[in-house]
């Protein structure tokens, strides 16, 4: 029999991916653990397998197009079997979702998952006509769960009666969007179905786009740049998460940059020192991105008031720090993870570093090593920057915008002196913590680059 492969939920925050490519084609065998496909989802591109033996009938979404995780993307089957009825059954493919785990899942079990999960966008009804609205009891159910507006609906029943079919019909006309795009439309009341999304999904910065009209320079300021005179390079993957996160974060958080001169001549001793004498042992060079993580990670266990994060209910404290550091690559942006980066010294932060930005260059990492940090760290100083305003990744409370190091004159004891000096740049939150919290922070981290033996104590 006939079954439909979805795409499965790779990470706890995967909502969507794009299909890099088919690796696969239509009538080919394949072998359960064969490779089918691969998606890019949250900045990682991953193997999708096959858990069945079969043959592949028909591929439902394309290469390069974004759909919501669990959607049905092709059918498995026997060489010659009819999937008319499931296609049907399907909507003409791949438009409805399955909350059936990653795998194949039966012709039935599928559809009906499908019309249960399906997460529509949120769109803030119009006001109704007077009068009675009649409408079947599956019919009401459903709109009440979709939060659709029954008086906007042509009934198609008995008498003009709405019923199922209608609501999931209306359904299948809006515009998908994501969910925090979804969460803006309601508070903002913007209507979904009066936008043209650029991507497959409208996006929380399209949302924004229309309910503030100067929300659109923000957007328009995360764009990729025009390949060629005319030509306009579409913003989605990578792109499209960077400006969708970056322009909310803009917009939602009460951000505040200090700035911090500070003098990096023992900071940089000590690095030469541990390049030298870790390297026959690590295999690389120990970095001044791997010091400064051990660094910042001390501080936010002393200054535990920046590891927090704002939820529904409050400020949440974080019980470890999960700390991000921002890689440049070729595929865009890229914050690995470094997990409880309290409890590492130096040799075992830089190992656990190399391989999460290895994996990540590539296009290897578990989604989750993407994602879940409590503090970010973003380096410019390779690119001659000395000071920025980096953007805070949300749901995180600050990040450390780090600029290079530099010979400067300076005056010690009374004499003019040449000493290394570096920025460091720290945007906060100001709604979870104020000016003068963020600066002893700040100063915390300072002290460690300018005593780097402290860390020993």
């Amino acid at each position: 029999m006939a079954r439909v492969v979805i795409l499965p939920k790779l990470g706890q925050t995967m909502e969507e991916g794009a299909i890099v490519e088919w690796l696969v084609n239509e009538g080919d065998a394949v072998n359960r653990g064969d490779i089918l496909f691969e998606v890019e989802s949250d900045k990682a591109v991953l193997e999708v397998e096959s858990s069945q033996k079969g043959t592949l009938l028909k591929i439902l979404v394309g290469a390069d197009a974004t759909v919501p995780v669990l959607t049905p993307v092709a059918i498995i089957g026997e060489p010659g079997e009819d999937i008319a009825p499931l296609l049907a059954e399907l909507g003409g493919g791949g438009a409805a979702e399955s909350a059936t785990a990653p795998g194949m899942p039966e012709p039935e079990a599928a559809v009906e998952t499908a019309t249960a999960e399906q997460a529509p966008a949120a769109v803030v009804p119009e006001p109704a006509p007077a009068g009675r609205i009649v409408a079947s009891p599956r019919a009401r159910k459903l709109a009440g769960e979709k939060g659709v507006d029954l008086a906007r609906l042509p009934g198609t029943g008995p008498e003009g009666r709405i019923i199922e079919d209608d609501v999931r019909a209306w359904l299948a006309a809006q515009p998908a969007a994501t969910p925090l795009a979804q969460r803006m439309a309601a508070r903002e009341g913007v209507v979904l179905e009066r936008i043209t999304p650029a991507g497959s999904r409208v996006t929380a910065g399209e949302v924004a786009a229309a309910s503030r009209p100067a929300t659109a320079a923000v957007v328009a300021a995360t764009a990729p740049a025009v390949a060629a005179a005319g030509e306009v390079t579409p913003m989605r993957g990578v792109r499209a998460i960077i400006a969708e996160r970056m322009a909310t974060s803009s917009q939602t958080t009460a951000a505040i940059t200090i700035h911090s001169e500070v003098d990096a001549t023992a900071f940089v001793a000590m690095r030469e020192s541990l390049r030298d004498a870790l390297k026959g042992e690590l295999g690389f060079n120990v970095g001044y991105n791997d010091l400064l993580g051990v660094i910042v990670a001390r501080c936010l266990v002393e200054f535990p008031y920046v590891n927090v994060q704002l939820t529904p209910e409050g400020i949440r404290q974080m019980p470890s720090v999960n700390l991000g550091l921002a890689v440049d690559s070729e595929r865009g942006l890229l914050v690995p993870v470094v997990r409880n980066a309290q409890t590492l010294g130096t040799r075992e932060f830089a190992r656990t570093f190399r391989e999460l930005v290895e994996r990540a260059r590539v296009g290897k990492s578990n989604p989750d090593e993407l994602t879940g940090g409590t503090f970010t760290i973003t380096n410019l100083g390779m690119f001659g920057v000395d000071m920025f305003t980096p953007i805070i990744n949300l749901p995180e409370c600050a990040i450390l915008g780090v600029g290079r190091i530099r010979p400067v004159p300076a005056v010690v004891d009374g004499q003019i002196v040449v000493r290394q000096k570096m920025w460091l740049s720290l945007t906060a939150d100001h709604r979870l913590v104020d000016g003068g919290p963020a600066a002893r922070f700040l100063q915390g981290i300072a002290r460690y680059i300018e005593q780097p033996y402290l860390l020993l104590a």
